[in-house]
């Protein structure tokens, strides 16, 4: 299907604490991943997917197959960050998510620009399954 939309990405608020942080006090690059992992969690939720429920129950669930991120200014500690999601990409079975990480909000500096392609896969088998269109029903992006 298409690519990016004029859609809203979805918003996750992010405090960063003294542990995401290295030795200068900055914000420790593989840490950007899980500010984009939670906000993905967080959007997927927001969409009417529970993760545990989807593996439970449905013996289904979503992996990671692909991501990067271009770093381009650091956070610090105690830094209000904004990391989001938004669907730019849908294909059989897979979906491409565009990833930022904003200081303060969406409006604020862009520190991190990223994209997570993730596969929707069988628990059992592991072989990828097509992804139910339900979930991304409400998600515009253009065809």
């Amino acid at each position: 299907m298409g690519n990016q939309s004029n859609h809203p990405p979805f918003a996750w608020p992010i405090r960063v604490y003294y542990e995401d942080t290295d030795a200068q006090g900055l914000v420790y690059f593989a840490n950007y991943f899980k500010f984009m992992e939670r906000a993905r969690t967080e959007w997927l939720r927001d969409l009417g997917v529970e993760q545990d429920v989807l593996l439970n129950e449905e013996r289904r669930y979503f992996v990671v197959i692909e991501t990067d991120a271009e770093f381009l200014r650091p956070a610090k500690f105690n830094d209000q960050l904004v990391a989001t999601a938004r669907l730019v990409e849908l294909t059989r079975a897979t979906f491409l998510i565009e990833q930022n990480i904003y200081r303060n909000s969406l409006d604020g500096e862009l520190l991190c620009r990223g994209k997570t392609k993730a596969a929707y896969v069988n628990a059992d088998t592991q072989k990828p399954l097509r992804v139910p269109a339900q979930i991304f029903k409400d998600q515009k992006h253009d065809d």
